[in-house]
């Protein structure tokens, strides 16, 4: 989406197209266009990111899935149903409601797999602690790769299991046994781990 090489371009902050203009010119794949819109509308994007996920940089990469989410749906723009500035929040609500369900897919992993940890400090039993964490990837690199390739795909990628059959060419069955297998394996190995501290 980078501007063509001796084109002159307006400056976004002084652009005074009306946003029916940027709207025409976006769906007819005007880079110009874009840079405008997203200059116009980024800040409200942003703003919505953050307050509803608390975190900046998670605020920062659902702005950025956002608009590259409007370029690459700007065909599917329809001004007989809205004003673009609608439909751009309409975007930003779907990808902040992703950006939550990914966290809580991630943190699920770590709680599912880290649940039967007794450490010593209580403060240190949350299954989001540092060392929770570390166990967890550790023992995850020891999964058959079928298993670390689903719980991998699923957590760090934020696929669904619908999504990782199409991926992996895997049947939905097989991708959901791999995901269950994992989880039980997991679990069972930082179980034998915690024993084997309580008797050394």
């Amino acid at each position: 989406m980078s501007p063509q090489p001796g084109a002159v371009r307006p400056s976004p902050a002084t652009d005074s197209r009306t946003d029916e203009e940027l709207a025409r010119g976006l769906v007819a794949g005007d880079e110009d266009c874009l840079a405008a819109v997203y200059h116009r509308w980024s800040p409200l994007v942003h703003s919505l990111a953050w307050r509803s996920l608390g975190d900046a940089k998670e605020a920062e990469d659902v702005t950025q899935q956002v608009f590259l989410g409007v370029w690459r749906g700007r065909r599917g723009f329809r001004p007989e149903r809205g004003a673009i500035g609608g439909w751009i929040v309409g975007i930003t609500r779907r990808r902040i409601a992703d950006a939550l369900s990914a966290r809580t897919r991630r943190l699920h992993l770590v709680a599912a797999a880290g649940s039967s940890l007794a450490l010593a400090d209580p403060a240190a039993r949350k299954p989001d602690t540092v060392l929770d964490r570390v166990l967890v990837l550790g023992e995850l690199a020891k999964l058959p790769a079928p298993q670390q390739r689903v719980l991998r795909l699923t957590y760090y990628e934020d696929l669904t299991q619908t999504q990782i059959a199409l991926r992996t060419g895997w049947p939905l069955g097989t991708v959901k046994s791999h995901a269950r297998r994992g989880l039980h394996q997991l679990r069972r190995h930082l179980q034998g781990d915690e024993q084997a501290d309580h008797y050394t």
